[in-house]
């Protein structure tokens, strides 16, 4: 448990590099160049802006909840490069837990059934969990993965259609 208390301090402290936010950069085009595409063909994604003061809540709350929470949750255990010679079995466990996660969810925020338990959304999951944890582990740090994943929840429900899931149920 130190061992763990101690990568997370690190994944918390550790500053990214001009590379790393590039590479979140590059993360996020990849992200849309594969996401965007299968969301919009199977109805998930239906571009349309919500008004500026809903995305601007979508935006201060999802930085909280759920980007550094899931990322502090699933990414930080992630040793990074210079911890471990290898970390291929612990990013996999972060991205099918991140995927697991999201369906598990659906048992205290029902609503969210109808999107987070399709397969195109657990798939977008895993792809943007595959996608932090190897930021996080190339890194160093919980910051990139953090952005990430707020830039993708806020362009998904703040632009792209996304749901509110408190107005499902």
């Amino acid at each position: 448990m130190a061992g763990l208390i101690q990568r997370l301090r690190r994944a918390v402290a550790t500053v990214p590099s001009a590379r790393d936010w590039g590479e979140a950069v590059v993360a996020l085009l990849l992200l849309a160049l594969t996401v965007a595409p299968m969301q919009i063909a199977t109805g998930l994604l239906a571009p349309g802006a919500r008004p500026l003061r809903e995305t601007a809540i979508v935006a201060l709350v999802a930085f909280f909840i759920p980007a550094l929470g899931e990322e502090l949750l699933f990414r930080a255990p992630i040793p990074d490069r210079h911890e471990a010679p290898r970390a291929a079995r612990a990013v996999a466990i972060s991205t099918v837990a991140f995927m697991a996660w999201h369906a598990l969810e659906t048992l205290w925020l029902p609503q969210a059934a109808p999107v987070f338990l399709r397969p195109e959304f657990l798939a977008s999951a895993g792809l943007v969990g595959l996608a932090c944890a190897t930021m996080r582990r190339r890194s160093g740090s919980i910051w990139t993965a953090v952005v990430v994943h707020w830039a993708v929840v806020v362009a998904w429900r703040g632009w792209l259609g996304g749901p509110d899931l408190v107005r499902l149920g």
